[in-house]
């Protein structure tokens, strides 16, 4: 079996959680014992956490919050298998990430940066883009011949609210919420079973920023399962939320409607005077 092959293979499987040989729930995906030691400037280490668990299952939107420095966008690309200076052991329906290259563990668990690289000529370029790498080529027998097409990729934005967008406008003339919402519908066109957000709506102005939350929440909806890091106010889409704070990560109750109402109210006071014409704000922590 090719590579591409087992990519495919591990694609297609149900995102419903499996029954373990225990005959306990095995979930979608697991991390445990999860280490970070980054080196400090001048000489030695700093252990940022240790030995830190973790799950999501396919239909979940995860809040992963904390105060900055805390270490989340670190935990996330330990879960993706970026980060050098992380140990663990992480696994995909059961299946530990040793048994995966990294490339094939990346198409399932995909990582999408606070700013994403937009490259093409036109935004249909820089979508189609993913599909061009040689370790997907296996999973293109199992989708529609025309699904690179530009009618395809059209009614596929569409769907997906980024109605406003032309897909022969070049990348760098779009908005900074218009180029948010293009990064994160061609990660979703990839559909990976795990999505790791890294403050995607970081910067963006209320109304981009509940577009992205929108694309977010449609994607859990079809079963991927969504971890995204947010400094903003809640915004009701979660499903659990964890804190991450002091080296050590546990979960809190989620908001209650009227206190989401009430959050996103003073986020929404305090953020205007920062609102751009350009559909982004200024970060703020």
């Amino acid at each position: 079996m090719t590579e591409g092959e087992v990519v495919a293979q591990t694609t297609k499987t149900s995102t419903a959680t499996a029954t373990g040989a225990s005959g306990g729930a095995r979930h979608l995906f697991t991390a445990r014992d999860v280490t970070a030691v980054m080196p400090r400037r001048g000489g030695g280490e700093t252990t940022v956490f240790q030995g830190l668990e973790f799950h999501v299952d396919g239909g979940e939107v995860v809040d992963l919050t904390g105060p900055s420095g805390s270490g989340k966008s670190t935990l996330l690309t330990a879960f993706a298998r970026l980060n050098v200076y992380t140990t663990g052991s992480f696994a995909l329906d059961g299946k530990d990430s040793d048994t995966f290259t990294p490339q094939q563990w990346r198409v399932n668990v995909a990582y999408l940066p606070q700013t994403s690289t937009l490259i093409g000529e036109t935004v249909a370029d820089a979508i189609r883009l993913p599909w061009t790498l040689k370790v997907r080529q296996g999973e293109r027998a199992h989708e529609p011949k025309d699904m690179l097409s530009d009618a395809h990729i059209r009614a596929t934005l569409d769907r997906m609210g980024c109605r406003d967008i032309d897909l022969g406008r070049a990348p760098r003339d779009l908005s900074g919420g218009q180029a948010a919402r293009v990064s994160l519908a061609r990660t979703l066109l990839t559909k990976p079973r795990v999505l790791l957000a890294d403050e995607v709506d970081a910067g963006l102005d209320e109304e981009n920023a509940d577009k992205v939350a929108d694309l977010l929440k449609l994607a859990a909806h079809e079963g991927t399962a969504v971890v995204r890091i947010r400094h903003r106010a809640p915004d009701g889409r979660a499903t659990r939320m964890m804190v991450l704070k002091d080296g050590a990560l546990r979960e809190v109750p989620l908001p209650t409607a009227a206190q989401v109402a009430a959050a996103q109210r003073a986020d929404v006071v305090d953020g205007s005077a920062d609102d751009t014409a350009d559909g982004t704000a200024d970060e703020k922590e």
